[in-house]
C-alpha cells in the first residue's frame, strides 16, 4: 500500500492539524513506509541517513500513541525515550515534537551534557511524556534517581552508527536495560555494521526493516571541484575569494581541527564576511547560538569540525567547502552531503594542499571519478598511496623505539 498523503495515515486530528500548518502534505518514502507499520506497534529497524524525514516517521507515530492512551495516575513519567548521539541532533528531535505536539496535551524533555543539569531535572520533576537524550547524561540522571523508565512504551535508538562512532554502545545497554520488556522498539542507522546488527538483534522484536536510500548518490546531484592549493595563508585568501560570489548564500565549511575551524571563522570575519565556528571545546550555549544564527541566515558561514556537525541537518545550504579534506573518504561523502538536500542541487568545493593529495586520491577513489580541477593542477602527479605515507627511515626507527600515542 502506497501513502501519497499524510491525511491518509488517520492521525489523530491535532496531529493533522499541525501537519497541515506547516504544509507538510505528502510524506517522504521513510515516512510513507514506516508509520503505517509503526501506527500498528510493530519494531522498525530503519536504514536511512539524515535528510529522508525519519525523524517525522517516528516521532508522529509515538505522538499518536500518546494521544489516544491516558497516562497512569501518579507520577507522570515518561513514556517514549529517544536515544540520540549529539547534543545538536537531541534539539532538534526535541523542535520536531514540539512542532507537531503544538496541539495536544503532551510534554517533552530535551537531556544532554555540557549545561547545568537543573533545569532538565526540574522538567522532570514536573512530569513529562516524552523524553530525547544523549546517553551520557540520560545515566547520570538514571543514577541520580531523577527520573524511572519503568513505563516506557516507546524507544527509539536514533542514528545507532553514529552511536558506536562515538562510543555510546555500553550505556545504550545500559539504559535499555532498565526498560520495561513489554514496549515497542525502533532502531535506525544510516549503516549496519556488525555491532550494532548485534545491538538491533538485542533490542528489536520480530522487526519490521525498511531501508531507505537518498534520492540520488552526492556524484549526481552535488557540483564538486577541488582547488589545489598550498595551506595556511593561500587557503584563506581563496576561501574569501570565493566568498566573494554572492551565489555562496549559505556555506558550510569543513576543518579538521578546532583551532583551524576558529582561525578560518575569524579570517573570514575580519574579510567582512559574517561567519560563526562550532567545535567541541565551544560552549553548549555558543554552540546553539551559532547555529541558531546560520540557520536563520543571520551568518552566513558556518565553519565546522567533523565532530561538531554530526547530527546537524540545515535547510538550504547551497555550498559546501572543505578547506581541508578529511582523512577519511567517508567523511568526505558526509559532509558534502549537507548541500542538496531534499532533491535540491548543491556544490562542494574541496581545497587541497600537497600534504592532502593522498586524501584525495582516497576520496576519488571511493566516489569512482575525479573531482573537477579549477585553476592548476599540481605539477607532480600524486604518487600511490603507500609511497606517500612512507616516512624518512630516521623518522621510522624513532616509532620502532616510542610507538606514537593514538590522539585521546
Amino acid at each position: 500500500m502506497t501513502i501519497e498523503k499524510f491525511s491518509a495515515l488517520g492521525l489523530a486530528e491535532p496531529i493533522q492539524r499541525a501537519l497541515d500548518a506547516r504544509d507538510h502534505v505528502t510524506p517522504t518514502p521513510i515516512q510513507a513506509r514506516a508509520i503505517p507499520h509503526l501506527l500498528g506497534g510493530a519494531d522498525m529497524l530503519g536504514i536511512a541517513q539524515t535528510g529522508t524525514g525519519k525523524t517525522a516517521a517516528f516521532a508522529l507515530p509515538i505522538l499518536h500513541r500518546l494521544s489516544r492512551r491516558r497516562p497512569m495516575k501518579g507520577r507522570r513519567d515518561p513514556r517514549a525515550l529517544v536515544l540520540a548521539p549529539t547534543r545538536e541532533l537531541a534539539i532538534q528531535i526535541g523542535d520536531e515534537f514540539q512542532a507537531y505536539a503544538k496541539h495536544l496535551k503532551v510534554r517533552h524533555t530535551v537531556i544532554f551534557g555540557g549545561v547545568s543539569q537543573k533545569p532538565q531535572v526540574g522538567a522532570l520533576a514536573r512530569g513529562t511524556d516524552i523524553v530525547v537524550a544523549t546517553p551520557g547524561r540520560l545515566l547520570d540522571l538514571m543514577n541520580q534517581r531523577h527520573l524511572s523508565l519503568g513505563r516506557i512504551e516507546c524507544l527509539v535508538l536514533d542514528e545507532a552508527d553514529r552511536m558506536l562512532d562515538m562510543g555510546f554502545v555500553r550505556d545504550v545497554r545500559k539504559i535499555v536495560g532498565a526498560l520495561p520488556a513489554d514496549r515497542q522498539s525502533l532502531l535506525f542507522s544510516a549503516t549496519m555494521p556488525a555491532e550494532i546488527a548485534r545491538l538491533s538483534g538485542e533490542i528489536l522484536d520480530d522487526p519490521v526493516r525498511v531501508e531507505v536510500t537518498p534520492q540520488s548518490t552526492p556524484v549526481e546531484r552535488i557540483d564538486q571541484s577541488v582547488h589545489h592549493v598550498e595551506a595556511g595563508a593561500a587557503k584563506r585568501a581563496l576561501l574569501a575569494d570565493i566568498l566573494a560570489d554572492p551565489a555562496l548564500a549559505k556555506v558550510m565549511v569543513f576543518t579538521r581541527t578546532k583551532h583551524r575551524a576558529n582561525r578560518v571563522a575569524e579570517h573570514l570575519n575580519k574579510c567582512g564576511v559574517d561567519a560563526e565556528a562550532i567545535h567541541g571545546n565551544k560552549s553548549q550555549g555558543a554552540r546553539q547560538r551559532a547555529l541558531a544564527r546560520f540557520r536563520a541566515g543571520e551568518a552566513r558561514v558556518l565553519v565546522a569540525t567533523d565532530i561538531a556537525a554530526r547530527g546537524i541537518d540545515v535547510d538550504g545550504v547551497t555550498h559546501v567547502v572543505n578547506f581541508e579534506l578529511p582523512n577519511e573518504p567517508e567523511s568526505y561523502v558526509h559532509r558534502i552531503g549537507r548541500t542538496a538536500r531534499a532533491g535540491a542541487t548543491g556544490a562542494a568545493v574541496a581545497f587541497c594542499d600537497s600534504s592532502e593529495r593522498t586524501y584525495l586520491a582516497d576520496i576519488e577513489r571511493l566516489m569512482g571519478r575525479r573531482l573537477q580541477v579549477i585553476g592548476d593542477a599540481p605539477a607532480a602527479p600524486v604518487r600511490p598511496l603507500q609511497a606517500k605515507r612512507t616516512k624518512p627511515a630516521g623518522e621510522n626507527r624513532r616509532r620502532r623505539r616510542r610507538p606514537r600515542r593514538r590522539a585521546a
